[in-house]
């Protein structure tokens, strides 16, 4: 879906407008937030004639080095991050912030923005610039990263409590630790992606002060999202280990089963394949009763056999 939204304030109120003329109406020391969402490259070209910047195309925005992901210049800021959608794919967003007005360019709709958007409602006091909408965004994107982990940690848990016994050994176990971990790395990544951006942001020179304070603890939520993050990544590790550790004694039981079963059969097999010879001169042959005494002979080796192994404890 396309859309275009301009955020500014009038008569003391924050209104919201979804064409681009407006600008021409608006002073622009009252526009503080122009969100393009999946709009067209026309729009986009009118307004970098407008507001004198450059919007960047979706293969710079998807740039992985930091020259690219955070642009700093006399006057302006571009931050590329990506924003993680509820389906755990990576969405990128560019942030182009210049004489305090904040326009963000993406393709996709993002809980994080319509969150935003609420805060700014609520209290628009809060919000005289663009910076303040920036730092809103990127604080609100971090409290859902939380929420994304504490999901992650509670699946974990639950997965946890499934893997007790050999018993409950299923390869959908394996596969759902194995999504999991992917899980945890996209966060993680996501994350260090944030707190790259906030760094530089904090390093620059026009950036608000009164915002400083909230960027550094931006940057300890951070922190304390990598502690869970290998906190999660350690316990998926032990539940996989737990995972192979029960499936070798499973097969270690199935081997012993097998093995315990050849050596009781060892001691008929060796009776009966003496008694299979084709030799013309065996006496036993003539015996009445042989063949039951054979038998008698092989059920008692099998179960001496069964007993030792009884007594030792080996079954």
């Amino acid at each position: 879906m396309s859309e275009l939204r301009l955020f500014y304030h009038e008569d003391g109120k924050l209104k919201i407008s979804k064409n681009l003329d407006t600008l021409k109406k608006v002073d622009l020391k009252n526009l503080i937030w122009i969100d393009l969402n999946n709009v067209s490259e026309a729009i986009e070209n009118e307004l970098e004639q407008f507001l004198k910047i450059y919007i960047q195309e979706d293969e710079e925005i998807e740039e992985i080095e930091m020259s690219s992901r955070y642009i700093q210049t006399e006057d302006s800021i571009v931050a590329n991050s990506n924003f993680l959608q509820d389906n755990y794919i990576m969405e990128p967003v560019s942030f182009i912030i210049k004489n305090g007005i904040l326009v963000s360019v993406r393709n996709v709709e993002l809980k994080s923005f319509n969150e935003t958007i609420k805060k700014i409602f609520a209290n628009t006091k809060n919000f005289p610039s663009g910076y303040h909408v920036l730092t809103v965004l990127l604080e609100t994107r971090v409290e859902y990263d939380a929420d994304m982990i504490e999901e992650i940690t509670d699946q974990i848990t639950n997965l946890s409590k499934t893997l007790n016994t050999e018993d409950d050994l299923d390869h959908d176990i394996l596969i759902q630790i194995k999504d999991l971990q992917e899980k945890v790395m996209i966060i993680r990544q996501n994350i260090v992606d944030k707190q790259r951006v906030v760094s530089n942001m904090l390093k620059c020179d026009f950036f608000p002060t009164d915002l400083l304070p909230r960027l550094t603890m931006i940057i300890k939520d951070i922190n304390s999202l990598f502690e869970y993050t290998r906190f999660g990544f350690d316990r998926l590790d032990y539940l996989q280990d737990t995972f192979l550790g029960l499936v070798n004694l499973q097969q270690n039981k199935i081997i012993k089963i097998f093995t315990v079963v050849s050596v009781i059969f060892m001691p008929p097999t060796l009776i009966a394949s003496m008694y299979g010879m084709n030799f013309k001169h065996m006496p036993e042959l003539d015996w009445k009763f042989g063949y039951p005494l054979s038998i008698a002979i092989m059920v008692l080796f099998s179960a001496a056999v069964l007993f030792y192994f009884r007594r030792r404890k080996w079954l």
